[in-house]
């Protein structure tokens, strides 16, 4: 029998809002080439592939342009689906062997808790026309696992910002987040907006991965270890956190939209 392919949207509780990743489940791991093949033609911000290893699942994620270590979203779908389609009971945890490290789900309060990796923060430099290109000027600027971190002073800078993806290329910020402390009256502590277009994903819904640099930046910032983050992007989406150690805990919902029958 062809494998069934699901689409689900991540870190949110309605349909069309959050992220949405493709799931697959295989009995083995066919070409790479075949699994990018298959993440362009889903055009979502990630795909995820799934094999059984024993008690543990082994996963890899492709954009429609690449293969991605590590992928929170689309983590999160795939354990939505193996819950839902009770592949695996409630009461059960999840652990998937990632490229990025391995990764641990469990269904918590009617929600999933992911623990992912605690990402090291390095302070940088400003990049050369930073605010001609982004509109403002960072009052903090970090590196961490190939991103650009700028933190603006409010989120109105957040919202504002048009992104121009050619100028992100051509100034090392192919790989850009920008966040800020919440406004006053929001319910969550600190807002971002994430763009990859390295990976073929301009501006990416809800980015998962981002908030294992995110939280501990925040947590020491705000002075507290337990978060909420609102990705302020068209679909938004709202993740829980909490930072244990050299663990980000991230919890949010998801919804299968689709599952379909592969012909091919």
């Amino acid at each position: 029998m062809k494998p069934t392919l699901y689409q689900v949207d991540a870190f949110t509780d309605a349909p069309f809002k959050g992220n949405p990743a493709g799931v697959m489940f295989l009995e083995a791991f066919p070409s790479e080439t075949w699994m990018q093949n298959m993440a362009a033609e889903m055009n979502v911000s990630e795909t995820a592939f799934v094999v059984a290893d024993g008690m543990h699942y082994e996963i890899k994620y492709f954009s429609p342009t690449m293969e991605i270590p590590l992928c929170g979203h689309a983590t999160l779908a795939t354990a939505h689906v193996m819950y839902e389609q009770g592949m695996v009971a409630l009461d059960e945890g999840i652990t998937f062997n990632a490229k990025g490290g391995v990764l641990k789900v469990a269904y918590v309060e009617g929600a999933l808790e992911m623990a992912l990796p605690r990402y090291e923060l390095f302070k940088i430099e400003t990049p050369e026309n930073f605010e001609a290109i982004l509109g403002f000027a960072p009052v903090a600027i970090y590196e961490a696992e190939g991103w650009v971190i700028a933190v603006a002073n409010n989120e109105a800078h957040i919202e504002a910002c048009v992104p121009d993806f050619t100028a992100f290329k051509a100034n090392g910020l192919d790989k850009l987040m920008i966040t800020a402390e919440a406004a006053v009256a929001s319910k969550a502590d600190f807002v971002v907006r994430c763009f990859a277009p390295i990976a073929g994903i301009d501006e990416d819904p809800v980015t998962g991965s981002a908030h294992c640099a995110l939280t501990p930046l925040w947590a020491e910032r705000l002075g507290k270890i337990k978060l909420i983050s609102h990705q302020i992007s068209k679909r938004g989406g709202v993740l829980e956190l909490a930072l244990e150690d050299h663990t980000v805990l991230i919890k949010g919902k998801a919804l299968t939209v689709f599952q379909a029958q592969l012909k091919i």
